[in-house]
């Protein structure tokens, strides 16, 4: 599993042109889900993501979680962080999960960020999503499982 989060002042999610998912602030989790993933990786990065130090305490250090600060995530599906270019310039995604598999993966994952009491927010898997967002920071980690 590979995830990018960025801490966002405000996010939202739209699909055909309708909004699907917003939050106030937080995170936003890019999740692409690889083959051979597991229930058990996805929940081991729901904990790390969940406890990530990354908003500032009263002394102006990264020191609070998500949890900490009140703040929501919004979870999006994104098989192209599979997308391996080192043969040419157009991706091949052969390392992406197929969907049948990746779909509950991503769920399950989501699941478990709101069983660490973070209230979660879902993109629609597999469709044409459109992301507005603003960056605080900004701050982006990158995680691999």
């Amino acid at each position: 599993m590979r995830a990018v989060v960025q801490r966002v002042k405000e996010t939202s999610l739209t699909v055909d042109g309708k909004i699907i998912s917003q939050i106030p602030f937080g995170l936003v989790v890019f999740l692409g889900v690889k083959k051979g993933d597991s229930k058990e990786s996805a929940l081991k990065l729901a904990n790390k993501i969940s406890n990530l130090r990354i908003f500032e305490d009263e002394n102006g250090k990264m020191n609070k979680s998500v949890k900490d600060v009140g703040g929501q995530i919004l979870s999006v599906s994104q098989f192209t962080l599979y997308g391996d270019t080192t043969h040419g310039n157009r991706p091949s995604f052969i390392e992406a999960e197929v969907p049948d598999v990746a779909k509950p993966l991503y769920e399950y994952f989501s699941k478990c960020l709101t069983d660490n009491g973070i209230v979660t927010k879902l993109g629609i898997f597999g469709a044409d999503m459109k992301i507005s967002q603003l960056n605080d920071g900004p701050v982006t980690i990158i995680y691999e499982m």
